[in-house]
């Protein structure tokens, strides 16, 4: 009585573990499917132009004569002032800086063979968001010429053009680039004869601000990229 006790409890184990082996591969089959997904990124660019700019206007004056090198300054400072109010700058948006005035016979190399004693670099910069005025006046500067101020062209006195209004545009360059990257998720999903699921995750990404390119700073290219993760399912 016992062996056929043991022995229907062996067959009710063996049972148990064909029924088991048997549902496996349908458990792995279902989680598969479960976790099936595909990651894509859609990319939105858009070029735009700057809504800030930052002008520095640099020049430097040399002489022997102090007092007269302040005199000429402070003509200057006032036709450079004069040049972009003309121009359509309003006065708040123009501002003189301090001079640098440098006594080049008191450095210590070269000085006693400079032929001016003294140096004096001046800066009006301009601060405004009528970009399109600051152009017309870059491009028109042969007036500041005419009156005897060159103004320098180094690194220190390039423009700043900048772009402020990205909040005014997020929105739209995030649905157009969600937009792209369902569009690339659709086409691996027919590709691969699957059906396209829900999100399961997306992040937006960074927003970047770039010149186009070198020569035409005041025109910028806004760049977004979204990651997101989406379900297939057969």
């Amino acid at each position: 009585m016992e062996n056929k006790g043991n022995f229907l409890a062996g067959l009710a184990i063996m049972v148990g573990l064909i029924a088991v082996a048997f549902s496996i591969p349908a458990a792995v089959r279902a989680l598969g499917a479960a976790q099936r997904n595909v990651s894509v990124r859609g990319l939105c660019e858009r070029e735009v132009m700057a809504d800030k700019v930052i002008w520095p206007l640099q020049y430097s004056i040399a002489g022997d004569d102090l007092s007269a090198l302040y005199r000429q300054m402070e003509a200057n400072n006032a036709a450079i002032k004069n040049f972009l109010t003309a121009g359509g700058i309003e006065a708040g948006e123009i501002t003189t800086a301090k001079p640098e005035i440098s006594d080049v016979f008191t450095q210590e190399y070269g000085g006693n063979n400079r032929r001016f004693r003294y140096v004096v670099k001046a800066t009006t910069t301009v601060s405004t968001d009528k970009v399109d005025k600051v152009l017309a006046l870059m491009d028109n500067q042969g007036e500041l010429i005419r009156n005897g101020i060159t103004l320098e062209s180094g690194w220190d006195s390039r423009p700043t053009f900048s772009f402020e209004g990205l909040n005014d545009i997020k929105p739209e360059m995030i649905e157009e680039a969600t937009k792209n990257a369902r569009a690339s998720a659709q086409k691996f999903a027919d590709d691969s004869g699957s059906k396209l699921g829900k999100i399961r995750d997306a992040n937006q990404g960074y927003f970047t601000i770039e010149d186009r390119d070198s020569n035409t700073p005041q025109i910028k290219k806004v760049r977004v990229v979204t990651n997101v993760n989406y379900s297939l399912s057969n």
